[in-house]
Protein backbone atom coordinates (compact mmCIF):
# COMPACT_ATOMS: atom_id res chain seq x y z
CA UNK A 1 0.00 0.00 0.00
CA UNK A 2 1.70 3.32 -1.01
CA UNK A 3 1.78 6.41 1.59
CA UNK A 4 2.26 9.91 1.59
CA UNK A 5 5.32 11.42 2.04
CA UNK A 6 6.60 10.27 5.66
CA UNK A 7 8.48 11.97 8.56
CA UNK A 8 11.52 10.00 8.57
CA UNK A 9 14.12 9.93 11.42
CA UNK A 10 17.42 9.23 9.43
CA UNK A 11 20.21 7.34 11.53
CA UNK A 12 23.78 7.29 9.74
CA UNK A 13 22.65 9.84 6.91
CA UNK A 14 25.64 11.22 6.59
CA UNK A 15 27.41 8.52 5.37
CA UNK A 16 27.88 6.99 2.25
CA UNK A 17 24.47 5.08 1.97
CA UNK A 18 23.12 8.07 4.10
CA UNK A 19 23.70 10.74 1.42
CA UNK A 20 21.98 8.87 -1.32
CA UNK A 21 19.07 8.40 0.88
CA UNK A 22 18.85 11.57 1.59
CA UNK A 23 18.34 12.75 -2.16
CA UNK A 24 16.11 9.83 -2.56
CA UNK A 25 13.40 10.56 -0.57
CA UNK A 26 13.98 14.62 -0.35
CA UNK A 27 13.01 14.04 -4.32
CA UNK A 28 9.86 12.05 -2.99
CA UNK A 29 8.39 14.82 -0.93
CA UNK A 30 9.79 13.33 2.18
CA UNK A 31 11.10 15.84 4.76
CA UNK A 32 13.59 14.59 7.67
CA UNK A 33 15.60 14.63 10.48
CA UNK A 34 19.38 13.38 10.20
CA UNK A 35 21.16 12.70 13.92
CA UNK A 36 24.64 13.31 13.52
CA UNK A 37 27.87 12.90 16.01
CA UNK A 38 29.23 16.42 14.83
CA UNK A 39 27.31 18.58 12.49
CA UNK A 40 30.24 19.23 10.03
CA UNK A 41 30.07 16.23 8.83
CA UNK A 42 26.91 17.04 7.07
CA UNK A 43 27.91 19.10 4.93
CA UNK A 44 26.62 17.00 1.41
CA UNK A 45 23.38 16.67 3.18
CA UNK A 46 22.64 19.93 5.00
CA UNK A 47 21.66 22.12 1.75
CA UNK A 48 18.76 19.24 0.72
CA UNK A 49 14.88 20.40 0.76
CA UNK A 50 13.44 19.64 4.53
CA UNK A 51 16.45 18.03 5.78
CA UNK A 52 17.10 18.85 9.60
CA UNK A 53 20.36 17.99 11.02
CA UNK A 54 20.33 17.45 14.77
CA UNK A 55 23.90 16.96 16.24
CA UNK A 56 23.68 14.42 19.20
CA UNK A 57 24.24 10.88 20.85
CA UNK A 58 22.01 8.47 19.65
CA UNK A 59 22.87 5.86 22.34
CA UNK A 60 21.07 8.63 24.84
CA UNK A 61 17.73 7.03 25.32
CA UNK A 62 15.87 10.13 26.46
CA UNK A 63 17.68 12.24 23.79
CA UNK A 64 16.46 9.51 20.80
CA UNK A 65 12.93 9.14 22.22
CA UNK A 66 12.31 12.57 22.22
CA UNK A 67 13.71 12.94 18.55
CA UNK A 68 11.46 10.19 17.50
CA UNK A 69 8.57 11.80 18.22
CA UNK A 70 6.34 13.94 15.72
CA UNK A 71 8.31 11.24 12.89
CA UNK A 72 6.37 8.75 11.08
CA UNK A 73 9.52 6.42 10.25
CA UNK A 74 12.50 5.76 11.73
CA UNK A 75 15.39 3.94 9.05
CA UNK A 76 18.35 2.92 10.75
CA UNK A 77 21.53 2.77 8.41
CA UNK A 78 24.56 2.83 11.50
CA UNK A 79 27.23 0.24 11.10
CA UNK A 80 30.42 -0.65 11.47
CA UNK A 81 33.10 -2.63 9.39
CA UNK A 82 35.81 -2.85 11.41
CA UNK A 83 36.69 -2.81 15.53
CA UNK A 84 37.25 -5.09 18.71
CA UNK A 85 34.31 -7.35 19.78
CA UNK A 86 33.06 -4.57 21.94
CA UNK A 87 32.52 -2.00 19.23
CA UNK A 88 30.29 -4.72 17.54
CA UNK A 89 28.92 -5.12 20.45
CA UNK A 90 28.35 -1.44 21.07
CA UNK A 91 27.24 -0.74 17.34
CA UNK A 92 25.24 -3.74 16.09
CA UNK A 93 23.19 -4.59 19.19
CA UNK A 94 23.42 -2.34 21.74
CA UNK A 95 22.46 0.45 19.68
CA UNK A 96 19.63 -1.53 18.45
CA UNK A 97 18.22 -1.98 21.67
CA UNK A 98 18.55 1.64 22.58
CA UNK A 99 16.66 2.07 19.20
CA UNK A 100 13.78 -0.47 20.00
CA UNK A 101 12.95 0.54 23.31
CA UNK A 102 12.90 4.45 21.89
CA UNK A 103 10.52 3.51 19.24
CA UNK A 104 8.24 2.26 21.99
CA UNK A 105 8.43 5.08 24.27
CA UNK A 106 7.91 7.40 21.15
CA UNK A 107 4.76 5.48 19.51
CA UNK A 108 6.91 5.02 16.29
CA UNK A 109 6.52 1.81 15.21
CA UNK A 110 7.49 1.58 11.75
CA UNK A 111 11.26 0.77 11.35
CA UNK A 112 13.53 0.41 8.52
CA UNK A 113 16.79 -1.76 9.59
CA UNK A 114 19.76 -1.99 7.15
CA UNK A 115 21.73 -5.46 8.19
CA UNK A 116 23.95 -7.14 6.05
CA UNK A 117 23.87 -10.12 3.67
CA UNK A 118 24.97 -12.98 5.29
CA UNK A 119 24.16 -12.03 8.79
CA UNK A 120 23.67 -14.97 10.82
CA UNK A 121 24.58 -15.84 14.52
CA UNK A 122 27.06 -18.78 13.92
CA UNK A 123 28.38 -16.86 11.08
CA UNK A 124 32.29 -17.09 11.41
CA UNK A 125 32.85 -12.95 11.87
CA UNK A 126 31.95 -11.17 14.95
CA UNK A 127 30.45 -9.01 12.41
CA UNK A 128 27.95 -11.28 10.93
CA UNK A 129 27.21 -12.55 14.39
CA UNK A 130 26.65 -9.32 15.94
CA UNK A 131 24.26 -7.97 13.16
CA UNK A 132 22.07 -11.29 13.34
CA UNK A 133 21.98 -10.44 17.60
CA UNK A 134 20.55 -6.76 16.66
CA UNK A 135 18.47 -8.33 14.07
CA UNK A 136 17.10 -10.82 16.86
CA UNK A 137 16.77 -7.66 19.25
CA UNK A 138 14.51 -5.53 16.51
CA UNK A 139 12.23 -8.50 15.39
CA UNK A 140 11.25 -9.51 19.06
CA UNK A 141 10.30 -5.58 19.55
CA UNK A 142 7.11 -6.07 18.37
CA UNK A 143 7.55 -3.11 15.57
CA UNK A 144 6.54 -2.68 12.19
CA UNK A 145 10.23 -3.88 11.15
CA UNK A 146 11.52 -4.43 7.32
CA UNK A 147 15.00 -6.13 7.45
CA UNK A 148 17.36 -5.21 4.20
CA UNK A 149 20.48 -7.13 3.71
CA UNK A 150 22.77 -5.53 1.03
CA UNK A 151 25.68 -7.11 -0.31
CA UNK A 152 28.69 -5.26 -0.87
CA UNK A 153 27.74 -1.92 -1.78
CA UNK A 154 29.34 0.31 -4.43
CA UNK A 155 28.83 3.66 -6.04
CA UNK A 156 30.63 6.57 -6.83
CA UNK A 157 32.16 7.85 -3.32
CA UNK A 158 32.86 3.96 -2.02
CA UNK A 159 35.79 2.57 -0.28
CA UNK A 160 35.79 -0.75 -2.54
CA UNK A 161 36.26 -0.85 -6.05
CA UNK A 162 37.49 2.67 -5.41
CA UNK A 163 40.35 1.62 -3.30
CA UNK A 164 41.89 -1.35 -5.21
CA UNK A 165 41.93 0.64 -8.11
CA UNK A 166 44.18 3.24 -6.73
CA UNK A 167 46.03 0.39 -5.03
CA UNK A 168 46.62 -0.65 -8.19
CA UNK A 169 47.59 2.40 -9.62
CA UNK A 170 50.89 2.57 -7.35
CA UNK A 171 51.60 -1.21 -6.96
CA UNK A 172 51.93 -3.15 -10.21
CA UNK A 173 50.87 -6.95 -7.72
CA UNK A 174 48.20 -6.93 -5.49
CA UNK A 175 48.47 -10.14 -3.11
CA UNK A 176 44.67 -10.57 -2.36
CA UNK A 177 43.32 -12.56 0.75
CA UNK A 178 39.65 -14.32 0.12
CA UNK A 179 40.31 -13.91 -3.42
CA UNK A 180 37.78 -16.98 -4.37
CA UNK A 181 35.06 -15.13 -2.16
CA UNK A 182 32.17 -14.72 -4.68
CA UNK A 183 30.28 -11.53 -4.07
CA UNK A 184 26.87 -9.98 -5.81
CA UNK A 185 27.53 -5.87 -5.17
CA UNK A 186 24.58 -3.95 -5.50
CA UNK A 187 25.14 -0.25 -6.72
CA UNK A 188 24.20 1.95 -3.58
CA UNK A 189 21.17 4.18 -5.85
CA UNK A 190 19.49 0.70 -5.78
CA UNK A 191 20.06 0.34 -2.15
CA UNK A 192 18.55 3.51 -1.52
CA UNK A 193 15.79 2.89 -3.73
CA UNK A 194 14.90 -0.11 -2.18
CA UNK A 195 14.95 1.87 0.90
CA UNK A 196 12.27 4.74 -0.40
CA UNK A 197 10.01 1.74 -1.95
CA UNK A 198 9.95 0.40 1.82
CA UNK A 199 8.71 3.93 3.18
CA UNK A 200 6.16 4.29 0.99
CA UNK A 201 4.79 0.61 1.19
CA UNK A 202 3.40 -0.85 4.34
CA UNK A 203 3.29 -3.81 2.79
CA UNK A 204 7.09 -4.44 3.49
CA UNK A 205 6.67 -4.68 6.96
CA UNK A 206 7.56 -8.02 8.49
CA UNK A 207 9.47 -9.05 5.59
CA UNK A 208 13.39 -9.21 5.01
CA UNK A 209 14.42 -8.38 1.76
CA UNK A 210 18.12 -9.65 0.14
CA UNK A 211 19.80 -6.72 -1.94
CA UNK A 212 22.09 -7.84 -4.34
CA UNK A 213 23.03 -7.36 -8.12
CA UNK A 214 22.70 -9.65 -10.76
CA UNK A 215 25.95 -10.19 -11.51
CA UNK A 216 28.48 -12.79 -9.08
CA UNK A 217 32.45 -12.31 -9.15
CA UNK A 218 35.35 -13.44 -6.77
CA UNK A 219 36.76 -10.71 -5.11
CA UNK A 220 40.04 -11.34 -7.18
CA UNK A 221 38.00 -10.74 -10.48
CA UNK A 222 36.32 -7.59 -8.64
CA UNK A 223 39.94 -6.32 -8.11
CA UNK A 224 41.19 -6.88 -11.36
CA UNK A 225 37.92 -5.67 -13.10
CA UNK A 226 38.50 -2.28 -10.60
CA UNK A 227 41.86 -1.46 -12.43
CA UNK A 228 40.70 -2.77 -15.76
CA UNK A 229 37.72 -0.01 -15.60
CA UNK A 230 40.36 2.24 -14.14
CA UNK A 231 42.09 2.40 -17.22
CA UNK A 232 45.18 1.30 -15.30
CA UNK A 233 48.35 -0.09 -17.81
CA UNK A 234 45.87 0.24 -20.74
CA UNK A 235 43.07 -1.66 -19.46
CA UNK A 236 45.51 -5.08 -18.45
CA UNK A 237 45.16 -4.17 -15.29
CA UNK A 238 48.02 -5.15 -12.07
CA UNK A 239 48.83 -8.93 -10.90
CA UNK A 240 46.26 -9.98 -8.80
CA UNK A 241 47.02 -13.29 -7.09
CA UNK A 242 45.49 -14.86 -4.03
CA UNK A 243 47.68 -15.81 -1.16
CA UNK A 244 47.15 -18.77 1.37
CA UNK A 245 45.08 -18.18 4.47
CA UNK A 246 48.00 -18.52 7.10
CA UNK A 247 49.83 -15.20 5.51
CA UNK A 248 46.35 -13.50 5.01
CA UNK A 249 45.57 -14.01 8.11
CA UNK A 250 49.21 -12.28 8.81
CA UNK A 251 48.44 -9.44 6.26
CA UNK A 252 44.99 -8.72 8.08
CA UNK A 253 47.09 -8.34 11.22
CA UNK A 254 49.86 -5.81 10.54
CA UNK A 255 46.88 -3.61 8.35
CA UNK A 256 45.18 -3.69 11.98
CA UNK A 257 48.39 -1.99 13.48
CA UNK A 258 48.53 0.95 10.86
CA UNK A 259 47.01 3.77 11.61
CA UNK A 260 42.92 4.88 10.45
CA UNK A 261 40.99 2.44 9.56
CA UNK A 262 42.48 -0.63 8.16
CA UNK A 263 42.03 -1.97 4.44
CA UNK A 264 41.33 -5.41 6.07
CA UNK A 265 40.90 -6.81 9.22
CA UNK A 266 40.95 -10.22 10.41
CA UNK A 267 37.32 -10.19 11.27
CA UNK A 268 36.99 -8.91 7.58
CA UNK A 269 39.09 -12.09 6.86
CA UNK A 270 36.88 -14.37 9.00
CA UNK A 271 33.57 -13.13 7.26
CA UNK A 272 34.84 -14.10 4.03
CA UNK A 273 34.67 -17.78 4.62
CA UNK A 274 31.38 -17.74 3.10
CA UNK A 275 30.30 -16.37 0.30
CA UNK A 276 28.33 -13.02 0.27
CA UNK A 277 25.53 -13.93 -2.36
CA UNK A 278 21.71 -13.86 -2.50
CA UNK A 279 20.77 -17.58 -0.83
CA UNK A 280 17.97 -17.62 -3.62
CA UNK A 281 15.10 -18.64 -1.38
CA UNK A 282 14.90 -14.47 0.00
CA UNK A 283 12.73 -11.81 -1.13
CA UNK A 284 14.85 -8.98 -2.77
CA UNK A 285 14.53 -6.05 -5.23
CA UNK A 286 12.86 -8.05 -8.09
CA UNK A 287 10.00 -7.97 -4.85
CA UNK A 288 10.05 -4.49 -4.70
CA UNK A 289 9.38 -4.27 -8.45
CA UNK A 290 13.33 -3.02 -8.98
CA UNK A 291 15.70 -4.52 -11.27
CA UNK A 292 19.04 -4.33 -10.34
CA UNK A 293 22.01 -2.56 -11.92
CA UNK A 294 24.89 -4.66 -12.81
CA UNK A 295 28.10 -3.52 -11.26
CA UNK A 296 29.93 -3.96 -15.22
CA UNK A 297 27.28 -1.56 -16.44
CA UNK A 298 27.67 1.26 -13.84
CA UNK A 299 31.53 0.85 -12.29
CA UNK A 300 33.20 1.83 -15.38
CA UNK A 301 31.30 5.11 -15.71
CA UNK A 302 32.94 6.49 -11.96
CA UNK A 303 36.24 4.53 -12.29
CA UNK A 304 37.85 6.39 -15.08
CA UNK A 305 36.30 4.32 -18.64
CA UNK A 306 34.21 6.36 -20.69
CA UNK A 307 31.53 4.72 -22.77
CA UNK A 308 28.05 3.67 -22.47
CA UNK A 309 28.06 2.95 -18.90
CA UNK A 310 28.42 6.34 -18.42
CA UNK A 311 25.42 7.28 -20.06
CA UNK A 312 23.29 4.49 -18.58
CA UNK A 313 24.53 6.16 -14.86
CA UNK A 314 23.57 9.84 -16.07
CA UNK A 315 20.13 8.47 -17.44
CA UNK A 316 19.02 7.12 -14.34
CA UNK A 317 19.91 9.51 -11.92
CA UNK A 318 17.67 11.46 -14.48
CA UNK A 319 15.14 9.23 -14.17
CA UNK A 320 15.27 9.25 -10.14
CA UNK A 321 16.07 5.42 -10.40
Amino acid sequence: MTQAPARILLLGGTGFVGRHVCEKLTRMGSSMTVITRRANQASAIQNLPRVNVIEGDVYNLEFLTQCMQKHDVVINLIAILHGTPAAFEKAHVQLPQVIAQACQDSGVHRLIHISALGASLTGPSEYQRSKARGEEIFKQAGLELTLLQPSVIFGKEDKFLNLFAQLQSITPIVPLAGATTRFQAVWVEDVANAIAQCVFNSDTAGKTYELCGPEVFTLQQLVQKSGQWAGIRQGKGRLVFGIPHAMAWLQAFLMELAPGQPLMSRDNLASMEVDNVASGHALGLKDLNMEAAAVSSIAPGYLGTKGQSTALNDYRAKAGR
